[in-house]
């Protein structure tokens, strides 16, 4: 993970919001939420009031992460779900504990402006435009992991400027920090570090809090529902997306975040199975083409609705709609947008779709037709993304056991996932 020395990033984490109640430091609070330590026994039914969860809920996180010791972790370390990785499993948990209570503890009737008085001032401006920078090269960077050297960096000085700087001007540095911890929770959860991924986006949110910036905050949450999703574990991530459409509601109304919170909602209930529920999120996410105005930037917020094709027809083969998902898809694949080189992990994650539907209807041309110009993808954009969906449609291989094209597929969505986890 990239991450901050000890001390923190020079009073982002005193966002926690837990530590004054716990009469603990917040340096401490800090390592609790990167996993780093777990509180003490004494502080524990405290720490569980204030989180919202019962003592016995808190006690068998804590209890199972302090069972589950392993070696330490190296920076650029591999964190796939499914590894059997006991330790990391629990950290995610907790962490996801701490960012969703942390945001619903924060919310009340009379906190109601969106951001702190005198951002923007100084240094912070040079943090922001490096920031939309890096987001910049981020988006277009075939291999994303280019780009984790100059985001660590970016964040070292951050931290040391953070240190030296007025409480007015760290409120605006902690906006500039939790925008660039959404960053780096990007680059690990796209080379699959969940963890590293899931503290980066608790960091931003803590961050994102310091700075009353709600909008940044609630597209933190928006990334750390992904951590969730991305192990199938949807209704974990439908609560942290609650969280994140409470917050949302008390940004700027001229932003798409609401709208982009409604779209990965409809992620969730298609993941558990929630037809209605699913369509009435994009519903709701389709709103945003009545923003008058807005330009989405190329940073931490870049909803506009332009992928809502794709994204329905994804949902609907989670659902099993086939015939609407191919509709949807197809009518997807054609938009230019899609056809440029930057737009690989998007036509990469169509093309899967359209080949895991014909795995669905048992078409092995379909297949591996679209599978394959999947694969050639994620080996030309190195996609930790794109990877992952072929995967998954690795999974629905199964009925093809004796068609050798499909077999050769398999064998080669194998070798590529195994040399993006070394």
């Amino acid at each position: 993970m990239v991450e901050p020395p000890d001390h923190g990033c020079g009073g982002c984490l005193r966002a926690v919001g837990q530590g004054h109640a716990l009469g603990v430091d917040r340096t401490t609070v800090g390592r609790w939420e990167t996993g780093r330590t777990m509180p003490q026994p004494a502080l524990r039914p405290r720490l569980a009031e204030v989180l919202q969860v019962s003592l016995s809920e808190l006690n068998t996180l804590v209890g199972q992460l302090a069972c589950a010791e392993g070696p330490a972790r190296t920076p650029l370390a591999s964190d796939h779900h499914g590894s059997g990785d006991i330790d990391d499993m629990i950290r995610r948990e907790f962490l996801r504990v701490i960012a969703v209570s942390g945001a619903l503890s924060s919310l009340s009737p009379t906190d109601g402006h969106a951001l702190a008085e005198g951002v923007q001032r100084g240094a912070s401006e040079d943090f922001v435009r490096m920031n939309s920078h890096l987001w910049q090269v981020y988006q277009l960077a075939r291999s994303k992991s280019s780009v984790y050297p100059i985001v660590q960096d970016q964040l070292a000085t951050l931290t040391r400027t953070l240190e030296t700087r007025s409480e007015i001007e760290t409120g605006a540095l902690c906006g500039a920090a939790a925008d660039l911890f959404q960053l780096a929770g990007e680059l690990a959860f796209d080379n699959s570090r969940y963890t590293d991924a899931a503290a980066s986006y608790t960091l931003a949110a803590s961050a994102s809090r310091e700075a009353r910036s709600y909008d940044l905050w609630a597209c933190a949450l928006v990334r750390h529902a992904y951590v969730g999703m991305s192990g199938k574990q949807y209704k974990e991530a439908a609560g942290v997306l609650s969280a994140a459409e409470k917050i949302a509601k008390r940004g700027d109304g001229t932003l798409s975040t609401r709208y982009w919170v409604a779209s990965v909602q409809a992620e969730a209930y298609a993941g558990m199975g929630q037809l209605t529920a699913c369509e009435r999120a994009l519903d709701e996410a389709e709103k945003v083409a009545d923003l008058a105005g807005f330009t989405p930037s190329s940073g931490w917020l870049r909803f506009d609705g332009s992928r809502l094709a794709e994204e329905r027809g994804a949902r609907y083969v989670q659902l099993g709609r086939l015939d609407l998902a191919e509709a949807s898809l197809t009518g997807a694949l054609k938009q230019e947008a899609l056809a440029k080189g930057h737009s690989y992990r998007r036509r990469g994650a169509v093309l899967t779709d359209l080949a895991a539907i014909g795995a669905k209807r048992h078409d092995s041309d379909q297949v591996v037709s679209f599978g394959r110009e999947a694969l050639e993808l994620a080996r030309a954009s190195s996609s930790g993304y794109v990877a992952r969906r072929l995967r998954g449609l690795r999974a629905e291989f199964g009925p093809f056991a004796d068609d050798g094209r499909v077999a050769e597929l398999g064998s080669e969505i194998d070798a590529l996932s195994t040399s993006q986890q070394t």
